[in-house]
């Protein structure tokens, strides 16, 4: 055995055997517990006791996309609490029928969703493309209620898809979260809906199709310069209807509730309007690319950090674009973000511009430690550094080792010329930039006098790397479990090997 095997299998011991040769998993004390009845089971654990089935078969069916548009639609809300209404607006092409499923997604042994509901049999029909505002670029569909949903109240707290599916076999599918808003979980996960939909091409035909980073040219070729400045969650998700990077909220999901943490569910429109109040909780996980931030989101974390809720970046590129956040033009709340990015911004009126939180003064890294360096040209290896600390305990690391492909995507790094929190740098890994060289990227963790901690992953590689086949690692997860068992207030215990 080489001397890395060696050391990861004693750092796996000392943190506990595996949960399947233990048996279960108590969360609260970080032991094995045969007695269910010895504690009160928490809700996502109980939901994860459920047949579960995969939400989006590997094989059979078509995905609908964006040229043909054979089924697409969109939620009236990212999140509703149990009671509360969601409408959906479907459109079909040919007209024909299709059926909306809902399902959770979790970990359920592996089957990674739960199937909720079935819709009756519907009718859609072909709905048009609407012409984008010519001030902003929005491309507000306004297409009709198909479907609505009333959340029943046995549903636990998650993230959920509601699936389309056409007579024919086409589907599509669009998101949104289930909250829990009377019982305070230890820790909230907070999915990015503002950048998903940042980066939401729909339609991505090569003509009409806007995100708030490209436009289409009149050859079919996307320019930077003819992007929208604000853009609408009343349209689909581009093709299918899954947002990029939505594989990486999945996949920390999915490790979450397999290690039987306490949970609950939340988007960032619901921090930025209070329903989220950070204080409730003893941590906010953020587990997948959170690029967008209003003023209001920015503002709620840092009080709920001053009154010791703890935060854990598992992602990178977090907190980068300040946004402003309105209303649908018939009044809904939370439908637009606008992010001109560049100055003038017309529709600042009296507020800050939509920029770079940098260019307001208010660097990331101020609050997470590190910040936005690069975007990854291939994965590398993240190199560890700080071995001794507390976040790789039980992982069997010496510094200097390197994790394969953990550094992907984009990177944060540690800006020396800006302020940042006093804590410890736990990887330092070179890798080469799309923006041209070779940059630094790292991890970060630092403790407020009031105890909280924060924690910055620096890597859009790592949530893959708890709960992707091909890429987990051991060490990643066990590192993980380290940050979110001290925000948690939950003793060290063993992770679960998953299957």
């Amino acid at each position: 055995m080489d001397r890395f095997r060696r050391r990861t299998a004693l750092g796996l011991l000392v943190g506990g055997a595996s949960a399947a040769a233990l048996g279960p998993f108590d969360p609260v004390h970080g032991r094995p517990d045969d007695s269910p009845t010895r504690r009160p089971v928490p809700p996502v654990e109980r939901e994860n006791r459920a047949a579960g089935e995969p939400w989006w078969p590997e094989r059979g069916g078509r995905a609908a996309d964006d040229r043909r548009r054979q089924i697409q639609g969109y939620a009236s809300t990212t999140s509703a609490a149990p009671g509360e209404e969601i409408d959906f607006h479907v459109a079909v092409n040919p007209a024909g029928r299709f059926r909306i499923s809902v399902h959770r997604l979790g970990w359920y042994d592996g089957a990674g969703a739960r199937t909720m509901l079935t819709s009756p049999e519907l009718r859609g029909v072909p709905q048009p493309v609407p012409v984008a505002d010519p001030d902003t670029g929005v491309l507000d569909c306004r297409w009709p209620v198909s479907w609505r949903l009333s959340v029943p109240h046995g549903w636990t707290s998650g993230l959920y898809q509601a699936v389309f599916t056409s007579a024919d076999g086409w589907r599509a599918c669009t998101p949104f979260v289930v909250r829990d808003d009377r019982r305070p979980a230890p820790l909230c996960v907070v999915l990015p809906v503002t950048t998903w939909q940042a980066y939401n091409q729909w339609p991505r035909d090569r003509r009409v199709g806007k995100s708030l980073y490209n436009g289409y040219r009149a050859d079919g070729r996307r320019d930077p310069a003819l992007r929208a400045r604000a853009v609408t969650f009343d349209r689909p998700y581009s093709g299918a209807g899954m947002p990029t990077h939505f594989d990486r909220d999945e996949a920390a999901i999915r490790w979450l509730e397999r290690n039987l943490y306490d949970v609950s569910y939340a988007t960032s429109f619901d921090l930025h309007s209070g329903r989220l109040d950070p204080a409730r909780h003893r941590g906010l996980v953020f587990c997948g690319h959170d690029e967008y931030w209003s003023a209001e989101m920015r503002s709620a974390t840092e009080v709920g950090l001053a009154g010791a809720t703890s935060l854990a970046f598992l992602g990178a590129n977090s907190v980068y674009w300040h946004v402003r956040v309105r209303a649908a033009a018939d009044g809904r709340p939370e439908r637009v973000v606008e992010c001109a990015k560049t100055l003038p911004d017309p529709g600042a009126g009296t507020g800050d511009p939509t920029v770079t939180w940098r260019d307001l003064d208010r660097p990331e890294q101020a609050m997470l430690g590190v910040q936005y360096n690069g975007i990854v040209l291939t994965p590398q290896p993240l190199v560890v550094r700080a071995a001794d600390h507390w976040v790789w305990a039980g992982t069997g690391v010496a510094d200097g080792d390197r994790i394969p492909g953990v550094v992907a995507g984009e990177a944060d790094g540690l800006h020396a010329a800006l302020p940042r929190p006093a804590g410890t740098t736990l990887s330092s890994s070179p890798y080469p930039a799309q923006q041209g060289g070779r940059r630094l990227q790292s991890s970060h963790v630092h403790e407020t006098a009031c105890g909280a901690v924060v924690f910055a992953s620096g890597t859009l590689g790592w949530t893959l790397a708890l709960d992707r086949r091909g890429h987990r690692d051991p060490r990643i997860e066990r590192a993980t479990a380290n940050v979110l068992n001290r925000m948690a207030g939950r003793r060290r215990g063993p992770v679960s090997p998953g299957s």
